[in-house]
């Protein structure tokens, strides 16, 4: 009661229209609360100063800003602010006054009076809207539950607060200041509950604030309540173990740390390491010893040293001795042809024998077509030599750290490939066939793998290669490395310059039969379920099926037509048919589909601007049909079919060569004044380039503008200088097998591949013709023939001929590279 009366004696106090206007920057009075404020703000002290009477009656307002930022008096019209009463003074050290503030009413400001040597402003009395009782009562208990839970959780909560809020419920204004008074609320929301009149909104605002610092306090004591419990745990597993390390030392024994510690360094004593290899093991070994085995670092540590005495580093294969013959019999046995290639093989393994094992001299790098034999060729070496073997897909890797290894500051850091194969093989002197290697990429953000591989294939450098993980050196000159590509030119020059290059062009249609009676048929006959006596194929169908269905350099698609017809006796052997199938042509029809080449290629009449040229390819070499025409016009020259540069300036060259031999040709000067003439290249999807065309390019310009037609039994390569000179070319081998294949017997080379041949098999260059020319006289002498005056017959529709080739989209598609 005495309270109540205490606050109306207040309300019904007259105020001053004028007072002192004092601003406060970290603290302010709530209407009937007592705060003691130290000031040292110059106006405030200057209102002290001058007004020494008891009793002095102030305006208080929140400021904002720094403490030494100027206050603008200005910037507090319209606000709400305190009505307050100086009670006691009490001087301070520092120029410094200490006053108690008791809080009378809330206050509008509504003008400045008075700026120097202190703001006074002119106020009023600010009207409170009262709370509405219905919602009144349901704010004030969730508040003071709010309060309840704030006291639990934080400790600079009073326990008496919900108690002092329960007590005022009864004057819901004073109730939400209270509440603002004693949770500690931040300045600015302070002045947010002196700036709200409307009690409810205040209440609200109070109730936010106070359930969102009771949200942060449970996640606070969450937080600790875990952090206490992990503190325990460590404690007690620090005392745990302590009391182990007693009891152990009580019964003679060590603990598990230091006895995995005490059996990493008899390993490290055992494994023989070199000597440096062996103090950085041990090194890190006594690193181990003194972390707890709960740390991170010790098991980086363990793996580390793992890795170590998992390696290699003197353990070598059985036998060291090559025995040439058992080699020349392993490579007989498992391929068949590739007479070159395996001598080459043998002569490399001849020096290293003679050399006692020590590397000389560069890498082997086997280059040809897909499915030629290239990865069971290195598997056989390692077989004959009594070597294990490893292989190291190197297709699409990017990263260097994939061959050198993660530095151990990683998270899960390893070793490169090298590296991870040794151990692996559990030997340091194995066969490594890194496969694809001309697939790597070049370059990037993760930096050069195929520079990293200059190490790794120099002779000269590999005897001490660090892996980034290990920070070790390890002789790699042990190993026998044997690369494998499909594209020589796709390898960087550096890298191609350390690889012996072993060409593999691909096989001939009888070199396919043949491997088909020794190796594919008995193991495609064990891989489907059926005998030779289920299935019966003859040497004819055999042929049919490489030159009709798989016209490649490699065997894989032959080995799938193959395949592809036992599983077709296989389904019906499943369901109980008896009885030998015997392959004919009708069968293969049926099975295969219609044959994707075109069987009678080589023996198609001569036709005008339509020579027949040879291109070589990653999967092998091809045949090029290049076409030529002439329509009126005005002597322009249009050249189709995606062409390169430099097969665009050989297709010029052409051109003007033709045209200063136009008089011995046969060619009317009508021809490059009154005719356009258009060449295309076909197969318009697939880029081409390289000059070795140029002959052919040539021949069809000729042929079309003398109206004379060219052979098609015949096919050519070779490039062109203006002068008529043809210069020698690159792909021999692959370019006169793709004619082998399709057909063709009859080949035009220049002569200064003469010396190629012998890279040639033996059977195909007794079956072929080869025809060496210095000269594009000489071309054309051989292959144009005289002019055919057309009779009546000649005159009607052709039939339309079937397509030269109809393979598949992918077979379409692979780029051409008809120069070297």
């Amino acid at each position: 009661m005495a309270r109540a009366q205490r606050k109306e004696e207040i309300l019904k106090s007259e105020l001053p229209p004028t007072l002192p206007l004092m601003a406060l920057r970290s603290t302010i009075v709530y209407p009937l609360g007592t705060i003691a404020v130290q000031m040292g703000a110059p106006e405030n002290l200057a209102i002290i100063r001058s007004h020494d009477e008891a009793g002095l009656i102030v305006g208080l307002v929140v400021a904002s800003g720094d403490h030494d930022e100027a206050i603008d008096p200005s910037a507090f019209l319209g606000r709400v602010g305190v009505a307050a009463r100086v009670h006691e003074r009490i001087i301070l050290p520092g120029d410094t006054v200490q006053i108690t503030l008791q809080g009378l009413r809330r206050i509008v400001i509504e003008g400045v009076e008075q700026r120097d040597p202190y703001p006074v402003a002119r106020v009023k009395p600010a009207a409170e809207i009262p709370l509405d009782p219905v919602h009144g009562e349901e704010l004030m208990a969730r508040l003071v539950n709010a309060a309840e839970t704030l006291a639990e959780l934080v400790d600079r909560i009073p326990d008496e607060v919900p108690a002092i809020l329960k007590m005022n419920m009864s004057d819901p204004g004073r109730f939400a200041d209270l509440a603002a008074t004693n949770m500690n609320f931040r300045i600015q929301d302070k002045d947010e509950v002196i700036q709200r009149l409307d009690i409810g909104e205040r209440i609200r605002f109070v109730l936010t604030r106070l359930e969102r610092e009771v949200g942060r306090a449970r996640v606070m004591e969450d937080v600790k309540r875990q952090t206490e419990v992990k503190i325990e745990q460590h404690q007690r597993e620090f005392y745990l173990r302590q009391q182990l390390k007693a009891i152990l030392a009580e019964l003679g024994e060590s603990d598990p740390g230091e006895k995995e510690a005490n059996d990493l360094m008899r390993k490290i004593d055992e494994a023989n390491l070199p000597e440096k290899v062996a103090q950085e093991a041990k090194r890190e070994t006594e690193r181990m010893r003194m972390l707890s085995p709960a740390a991170s670092e010790y098991q980086v540590i363990r793996t580390y040293l793992d890795w170590i005495v998992a390696l290699p580093w003197n353990k070598r294969s059985g036998s060291e001795a090559i025995e040439l013959a058992k080699v020349q019999e392993a490579l007989d046995v498992r391929h068949y042809g590739l007479g070159e290639a395996k001598e080459r093989i043998l002569e490399y393994l001849a020096v290293r024998k003679l050399r006692g094992g020590v590397t000389h001299g560069p890498i082997l790098c086997f280059v040809g077509p897909p499915g030629t034999g290239k990865t069971s060729l290195g598997e056989a070496i390692a077989t004959s030599i009594g070597r294990e073997f490893y292989r190291i897909s190197v297709g699409g890797v990017r990263d260097e750290a994939e061959i050198r290894g993660h530095r151990r500051t990683y998270v899960g850091a390893m070793p490169g490939l090298l590296l991870s194969a040794l151990k692996r093989v559990g030997v340091k002197d194995p066969v490594l066939l890194i496969d694809e290697v001309d697939k790597m990429t070049h370059g990037g953000m993760s930096g050069d793998p195929t520079a990293a591989m200059l190490e790794v294939l120099d002779p000269s450098q590999n005897h001490s290669f660090v892996d980034h993980y290990l920070n070790l050196p390890f002789d790699l000159s042990s190993a026998l490395f044997i690369c494998t590509a499909n594209n020589l030119f796709d390898i960087p020059a550096p890298l191609r310059d350390r690889m012996e290059v072993i060409r593999i062009a691909g096989y001939t249609i009888e070199e396919k039969v043949e491997i088909a009676w020794r190796y594919l048929l008995p193991k495609l006959f064990e891989e489907n379920g059926i005998t030779d006596m289920d299935l019966q194929f003859t040497d004819e169908m055999l042929s049919l099926i490489s030159s009709g269905y798989s016209r490649e350099a490699g065997l894989r698609g032959f080995s799938r037509n193959i395949e592809a017809i036992m599983l077709k006796r296989a389904h019906r052997k499943a369901m109980d048919e008896e009885g030998a199938w015997v392959v004919d042509a009708a069968m293969v029809e049926k099975i295969l589909g219609v044959a994707r080449y075109a069987r009678d290629e080589a023996e198609k009449e001569p036709e005008i601007g339509a020579p027949t040229g040879l291109a070589w390819t990653a999967t092998g070499g091809e045949l090029m049909t290049i076409e030529a025409l002439k329509m009126p016009g005005t002597g322009r020259l249009i050249v189709t079919g995606q062409l390169g540069d430099v097969m665009r300036e050989s297709v010029d060259a052409a051109y003007s060569y033709v045209r200063s031999r136009a008089g011995s040709i046969g060619i009317d000067d009508r021809m490059f004044r009154d005719y356009d003439l258009h060449i295309h290249l076909p197969a318009g999807a697939i880029p081409k380039d390289g000059p070795s065309a140029g002959i052919t390019v040539t021949l069809a310009i000729a042929s079309t503008l003398s109206e004379r037609p060219v052979r098609r039994d015949v096919a050519m390569t070779g490039e062109v200088t203006l002068r008529g000179r043809v210069l020698e070319i690159g792909g021999v081998k692959e370019k006169v097998l793709a004619a082998y294949r399709a057909g063709l017997r009859e080949v035009i080379l220049p002569k200064a591949n003469e010396k190629d041949l012998r890279e040639i098999p033996e059977e195909v260059r007794k079956n072929m013709v080869f025809t060496f020319v210095m000269y594009m006289d000489e071309v054309l002498h051989l292959a144009m023939l005289p002019s055919v005056v057309p009779t009546p017959a000649d005159l009607k529709p052709a039939k339309e001929s079937e397509p030269e080739r109809r393979g598949s989209d992918d077979e379409r598609e692979r780029p051409i590279e008809t120069g070297d």
